[in-house]
């Protein structure tokens, strides 16, 4: 894994289930894990090795879901010899869900909310 997360920044995450009160979209994505056209976001961590967050695979918006996913199992990805990297942590600004463009893309809340600003100016 290339730029693998220091120990300080993995005790910044909340635990798994601390922020399920939390709405989707105002969850704090804490880390952004890449490869090729796939992303994993991440909001919670148990401390060890299981994290929950947003993942995207291949692109595909349709089927990006919300659900559980492991650092370890992130760090065997390999395609083609390119290892998945986590983004450096003076380029990933701590920030709500609604605000990452990828997964505000997915999850459709672009839409919603351009939506209801013509459904207030007809």
């Amino acid at each position: 894994m290339w730029n693998k997360p220091t120990k300080e920044r993995l005790e910044q995450i909340p635990g798994l289930y601390k922020t399920e009160n939390v709405p989707l979209q105002e969850k704090l994505i804490y880390l952004h894990f890449f490869i090729g056209n796939c992303d994993w976001f991440v909001a919670e961590f148990d401390g060890l090795d299981t994290c929950f967050g947003f993942v995207i695979l291949d692109g595909e918006f349709e089927n990006a879901e919300w659900g559980y996913f492991a650092l370890s199992e992130l760090g065997d990805l390999n395609l083609q010899g390119i290892e998945i990297d986590c983004e450096l942590e003076e380029n990933w600004q701590l920030r709500p869900a609604k605000q990452v463009n990828r997964i505000s893309d997915a999850q459709g809340w672009l839409k919603t909310s351009m939506i209801k600003m013509r459904g207030n100016n007809v």
